[in-house]
């Protein structure tokens, strides 16, 4: 039986010809690969097919994080260059930042990205996160706008385009924040989630801010002393109301991406029993940091379904969808995916769960 707790355990061989480069043409121009949750059955789509798979009453629960323009670049006052990458916002002008070269960028060191925008580090914190304080001239999202870069992952061996700005972006962002893009939502286009609607499926909003974990791998053996770091989540009272109805109806609930999953199942409640007039509640409303790591032996509350993307071997999000699916099953679709050379990782092909 495999080890769940060794990192080894989730490696697995991919070609670097099949990590995705660029997105396609089109966003819902991409392959799905529908894994059967309790057979391990695989059969294969073209995303689009995605209206068949799902149902009349279906949840279809999205990540609506928008991805900032978080990557900058700048120099020194002794004219070093610098990048930043914005993970967090503290408050109007501080952030949690990863800082290149991080070894030689000392406390109070002084960056300056253009005339109007400059930062200062003001404090070193774990694993190479730095604080930096920035100093600007009018709007800092306007101006963020202006000098920053998408934060492309880094398999992405190119620098990031005019293009990426909507295209490592879903069409339902709204609230800006994250440092990466939920990317099981990239291959949605506004009409297919209108023909979604048309079907009967109803979608659900909840908010998590993408930050360190997206850029952190796992570097310990056992997976138990691996440290996730916080995030912002947030699920509105409307999203709560409609996933206790469609729970308590015995209806789907099916997660976009795994950052869905992360707020649902944090956000999830032990279901009391129902008096005369107590419904049970499986999911509560409201805002929190959550560091909730999923890996086989976790009991999912919430959610009776996902569309994920391919994921990196030996990541915490592989984890997560084995404890979902079961190891074998994920492995096996994996190997699948591998010898039909679908495409991997944020610009890649989807799988869904069901």
């Amino acid at each position: 039986m495999p080890d769940f707790h060794n990192k080894n355990t989730y490696n697995y061989r991919l070609p670097k010809e099949l990590i995705a480069q660029f997105p396609p043409q089109n966003r819902e121009n991409c392959r799905l690969l529908h894994l059967e949750r309790q057979s391990g059955q695989v059969t294969h789509h073209r995303f689009p097919a995605i209206e068949d798979l799902l149902l009349p009453g279906d949840v279809l629960v999205l990540n609506t994080s928008k991805v900032i323009p978080a990557r900058l670049f700048g120099k020194k006052e002794s004219g070093g260059s610098v990048e930043v990458l914005l993970l967090r916002e503290l408050n109007n002008n501080s952030w949690e930042c990863l800082v290149k070269p991080g070894s030689k960028i000392k406390k109070d060191t002084r960056i300056i990205f253009s005339d109007e925008l400059q930062g200062t580090v003001s404090e070193h914190l774990e694993e190479g996160v730095r604080i930096v304080e920035f100093l600007y001239q009018g709007n800092f999202w306007k101006l963020l706008e202006k000098v920053g870069n998408m934060p492309l992952p880094p398999y992405i061996k190119r620098e990031a385009t005019v293009s990426d700005l909507s295209s490592y972006q879903t069409v339902y962002a709204s609230e800006r924040g994250s440092a990466a893009a939920p990317t099981a939502g990239l291959h949605f286009t506004s009409e297919l989630l209108q023909e979604l609607k048309k079907k009967g499926v109803i979608t659900a909003e909840v908010v998590l801010h993408i930050g360190l974990d997206t850029f952190r791998p796992v570097k310990v053996d056992n997976i138990l002393k691996h440290k996730m770091h916080c995030e912002f989540c947030r699920i509105p009272k409307e999203t709560a109301r409609t996933i206790n109805q469609a729970k308590q109806e015995k209806r789907r609930i099916i997660a976009v991406g795994t950052t869905t999953v992360r707020t649902l199942e944090s956000f999830a409640e032990n279901v009391n029993q129902a008096s005369d007039n107590t419904e049970p509640s499986f999911i509560r409303e409201g805002s929190q940091e959550t560091d909730i790591f999923i890996y086989p032996g976790f009991e999912f509350k919430v959610i009776d379904g996902l569309l994920t993307n391919f994921h990196l071997p030996e990541s915490t999000l592989l984890m997560m969808v084995s404890a979902f699916a079961g190891y074998e099953k994920i492995m096996s679709a994996y190997q699948q995916a591998v010898e039909k050379q679908y495409r991997f990782f944020s610009y890649g092909d989807a799988m869904l769960i069901l």
